[in-house]
């Protein structure tokens, strides 16, 4: 890689809507640097999606990093004792993880910073989602202003920007997009319980919103369900 590529740092879980900013941000020609957190989910079948997908995507590095999920308790995605719930419910869900985007941004903001490089990119979304807070615009504005004022590289007058390319998009235009960039996401998972092999449960609200947003893309759904 040449020592002027511009750098980009991507939040890759392994899922649907990862795979797309990463595909995105490669697109707009980034040499990207993938980062997935072991941070004791209990869907930890989407590490090897994320494995799956950096590779097929050509990054120029991925990183697993290890994250204390005790220090972000009382998500059904960290704790066995809560059920992941098969129907949908009003206001924010139990499988919120409290605080998952604010760490995981500020631990890519110190690559990014190691790296130099000029972007995060992150595949929130705020349309087709399960209501997180930390998924919505005015999160993802306030982070980028953490990241003006705290930052050696903004201080200085340089630039690091935080990209949500997905927050306005419903989930089959998120897959319309990652279709026209050559993505592939059956190598993809989504779901918030899957089994021992990565097959989808098709009944948690990601799956729900996965299966409808293909259908609705009228794109054939690859997903490996159980």
């Amino acid at each position: 890689m040449a020592a002027s590529a511009k750098r980009a740092v991507v939040l890759l879980s392994g899922g649907l809507d990862s795979a797309t900013a990463l595909a995105i941000a490669k697109h707009q020609g980034y040499a990207c640097y993938a980062l997935s957190f072991d941070y004791g989910q209990r869907h930890r079948a989407e590490l090897a999606a994320a494995a799956r997908v950096a590779q097929a995507l050509g990054v120029a590095e991925h990183r697993v990093l290890k994250v204390d999920s005790r220090g972000m308790p009382g998500s059904a995605l960290t704790d066995p004792d809560i059920p992941v719930p098969e129907t949908p419910a009003a206001g924010i869900p139990v499988t919120y993880v409290p605080a998952r985007n604010t760490v995981f941004l500020a631990l890519a903001l110190g690559w990014a910073e190691g790296l130099e490089a000029e972007a995060i990119y992150i595949g929130v979304n705020a349309v087709d989602y399960s209501g997180y807070p930390d998924c919505r615009p005015a999160f993802i504005e306030a982070f980028q202003g953490v990241i003006d004022v705290a930052t050696r590289r903004t201080v200085e007058g340089g630039m690091l920007r935080l990209h949500s390319p997905l927050i306005d998009l419903t989930k089959a235009e998120i897959i319309e997009r990652g279709v026209s960039l050559g993505v592939d996401y059956g190598l993809t998972v989504s779901c918030y319980q899957p089994d021992d092999e990565g097959r989808a449960c098709g009944r948690c609200d990601s799956c729900r919103l996965r299966r409808e947003g293909f259908a609705t893309a009228g794109v054939p759904d690859p997903t490996h369900y159980a």
